[in-house]
């Protein structure tokens, strides 16, 4: 007796969307329920091998460097493969959503690389899923142009040569995509955007020179990185193209992968790309993980957690000098500011600060940097030229003098500031106007001169959760309290309601906003992301 053939993907509770056959093709969408089918089990083992970690972690209050893999670490004969032409000089990198007016504009930008974002910068409403896709598609047979409906101005793609080269980020292994089920189950999120832009796209992608490149987001473990390297084997094999076709860059923005970023690299040695330097998921994660921990991993304001601070500082270096002596890119963070069309002093302040920041990761040896706005990609430029020249990188410098300790990772306490009582009022005031974008389907938000993503809010609702929990006294002398949050978020909303005015505020989602971050900053039970509870508000 044959087996039974296995139950077709099916696409559930989804109005149509203009051109979605040319994405949700039937090949397609049987390469998405065989990645589903073989790797979604692992994927459940490791998001529970997660939970394991974090108990283990409220035990101890501790992390250090895997015994079990010290062989690894200590073997220097390794190395990832070389860097594919298209992303061997990656010296500014311009990050955001896959929308049609941002992919052109990212791609004309004169960035290096695009990280085109499915994760933290989109709300992954199905309409931004799969527009998404069709958007790129468009973008490789330059079959895209946008005309603002507000301004009337028309945006096109400069010449093949001037163009980014786009590393595209899917979801995390934590969200699943409720429109795409299999047996009953959703897919995980991350399947369905690797598995169809891979699908679609890495043939053509070849055909210009290029590959199918991915940033792969919330990493945890090496093991997790594992499990990216086997779907990307079987996925060359699938499709047809040679295998080390895919590159991959790893963010280390959770604190458990900075104390595996070799292990992550050699998991990952066929296809790595590089590892990336991000700030708010990673402080997120710190909190998120030794939130029990007691006052001496309190983060104080987000502001003052600077890449300056000696935890910050130690996750950085290590990081260049683990990508160097293995022969990876190593990324930095991000330039958030957004410039002001009205206001050219906090502008000139914001872009000395810019340059500061650039200036500092080109020095200390990183071969990139991210920007979130066109107008500092030559800011970013210009610190990185200045110590590159023409050399694509500068992965022969090998910081060697660099020495980080398993303690030095976690020393919150080394760094000298305490939250405050403004902290408090900034999270609650980023956090609801976030979160009520979100809502609306907007994924990358400018609030208050900076470009902010899902990283930003989780690491607002995260740091009043901690202040409440460890009781922190503020400068002003009143104590963290659920009541002090409720007052404060009470507050803000009346500040929205009268700056925005009532027919807008009434058409917004600012209650369901305000609800859902006083949700997840005081239940007792911390989420472990705030796009989970948010994803089940989330309407199309």
């Amino acid at each position: 007796m044959s087996a039974p053939a296995p139950s077709p993907l099916a696409v559930v509770d989804a109005e149509p969307l203009p051109r979605q056959e040319e994405v949700l093709t039937e090949a397609a969408l049987a390469f998405v329920a065989e990645l589903h089918r073989r790797f979604t089990p692992r994927r459940d083992e490791l998001l529970a091998r997660r939970g394991e970690r974090r108990a283990e972690i409220a035990r101890t209050s501790t992390l250090d460097f895997l015994p079990e893999t010290a062989a690894i670490r200590a073997d220097d004969s390794w190395k990832v493969a070389p860097a594919p032409a298209a992303l061997n000089d990656r010296r500014v990198e311009i990050t955001g959503p896959t929308d049609r007016k941002m992919t052109i504009n990212a791609l004309n930008s004169g960035a290096r690389v695009w990280l085109a974002d499915f994760e933290d910068a989109s709300a992954p409403t199905w309409e931004n899923v799969v527009l998404g896709q069709v958007n790129l598609i468009d973008a490789y047979t330059r079959n895209i142009d946008f005309t603002d409906p507000r301004s009337g101005k028309s945006y096109a793609l400069k010449p093949a040569d001037e163009l980014a080269t786009v590393v595209m980020r899917p979801r995390g292994w934590h969200l699943e995509e409720r429109h795409l089920t299999f047996d009953g189950r959703p897919v995980p999120g991350a399947l369905v955007d690797f598995g169809l832009y891979f699908f679609h796209n890495a043939q053509r992608l070849i055909d210009l020179g290029k590959g199918p490149y991915f940033y792969l987001p919330k990493t945890e473990s090496h093991l997790e990185a594992r499990l990216w390297n086997d779907i990307f084997v079987f996925a060359q094999d699938y499709v047809g193209i040679p295998q080390g076709t895919v590159r991959a860059t790893v963010l280390i923005e959770t604190i458990t992968a900075a104390y595996e970023m070799e292990e992550i690299l050699y998991e990952l040695r066929d296809h790595a790309a590089g590892l990336n330097a991000g700030r708010w998921d990673y402080l997120f994660s710190i909190v998120k993980n030794f939130r029990d921990g007691g006052a001496k991993f309190v983060l104080p304001d987000r502001n003052a957690v600077t890449m300056t601070a000696p935890f910050m500082r130690a996750y950085t270096e290590l990081l260049v000098r683990t990508c160097h002596k293995r022969g990876a890119h190593a990324i930095g963070g991000m330039a958030a500011f957004i410039p002001s069309r009205r206001d050219a002093e906090v502008n000139k302040v914001a872009f000395e600060k810019v340059k500061a920041d650039k200036d500092r990761e080109a020095g200390d040896g990183f071969d990139g940097s991210w920007v979130a706005h066109p107008d500092l990609v030559p800011i970013a430029m210009a610190s990185f030229d200045a110590v590159l020249g023409e050399k694509p990188n500068q992965k022969d410098r090998l910081r060697e003098d660099v020495s980080v300790a398993p303690g030095d990772l976690i020393a919150i306490d080394s760094l000298d500031a305490k939250p405050t009582y403004d902290g408090l009022v900034s999270a609650v005031q980023v956090g609801v106007r976030y979160i009520e974008a979100w809502l609306r389907g907007l994924g990358a938000v400018a609030i208050f001169n900076l470009m902010e993503d899902a990283a930003t809010a989780e690491i607002s609702r995260s740091q009043i959760w901690q202040w409440i929990n460890a009781g922190v006294v503020f400068e002003n002398g009143q104590t963290a309290t659920p009541e002090l949050a409720r007052k404060v978020a009470a507050e803000e909303l009346a500040s929205i309601r009268a700056e925005i005015g009532e027919e807008a505020f009434a058409a917004g989602k600012w209650q369901q906003a305000h609800d859902l971050l006083l949700h997840v900053s005081l239940d007792a039970d911390y989420a472990d992301f705030l796009t989970l509870p948010a994803y089940e508000q989330l309407v199309g």
